[in-house]
């Protein structure tokens, strides 16, 4: 029988579906319904992988839009999710920080996976895919170059201070029009998340090997 997992997040939606040893996955824009999206994203990834909807034993829900999902099994939070997830394909892990669409969380768990804590900013889009794709608007850019061109500095570094999406994206503006390149804005702007979630980081503790996963990890190499 096969296990599916779907995450409804604010920007994308994953979905994952265990077959013994093989993993198969499919990720799609979120869009705005979230049971739509969950439900044509199941039914996709079976068709795509030649299975029926007889052959799934058990399907968890998770994520931003997971209560909009009436055909789980069971929902779970993205954090016990991030938990279990990280140990799995990261045995010795001890720390997991996601970089979501609309938040960001730095979560500590045991050897078994199990949350032991977890901070959790939720505030506001300051350092997340939101907040990167509002950038990567500004400068003209798909969010998906950013990696590639910021790790492509030339200039002495630059600072942008502010995290407030609004203001940052004021200092991003100002940078430009002083002739700073793009690549350099595109480095401060990596800094100015990893300064963020290094704050995060030293508030929980950190004692071992740490999982980095979500928006941000697509451009990870640059910061």
């Amino acid at each position: 029988m096969l296990a599916v997992g779907i995450d409804v997040g604010s920007i994308s939606t994953k979905v994952v579906v265990l077959a013994n040893d093989k993993m198969s996955y499919l990720i799609r824009p979120t869009g705005w319904s979230p049971r739509e999206v969950g439900k044509e994203s199941y039914y996709e990834i079976l068709e795509r992988e030649g299975y029926t909807p007889d052959q799934v034993g058990y399907i968890v829900g998770t994520g931003y839009g997971r209560i909009s999902l009436p055909f789980v099994n069971k929902v779970v939070t993205e954090i016990t999710c991030h938990g279990r997830g990280a140990s799995f394909l990261l045995p010795q892990a001890h720390l997991v920080i996601d970089i979501g669409g609309q938040d960001s969380k730095v979560i500590k768990i045991d050897q078994k996976g199990k949350v032991q804590n977890f901070i959790m900013n939720d505030k506001c889009a300051a350092g997340t895919g939101r907040f990167l794709q509002v950038m990567a608007a500004t400068l003209g850019l798909d969010v998906s170059e950013l990696g590639e061109l910021g790790r492509d500095e030339e200039q002495n570094p630059v600072v942008i201070n502010s995290m407030c999406t609004v203001f940052a994206e004021s200092e991003v503006i100002g940078l430009l029009a002083q002739g700073v390149d793009k690549a350099s804005t595109i480095a401060a702007l990596h800094r100015s998340i990893a300064r963020r979630i290094a704050a995060m980081v030293n508030r929980i503790g950190v004692n071992g090997p740490v999982c980095f996963r979500g928006f941000d990890a697509l451009v990870a190499e640059a910061t």
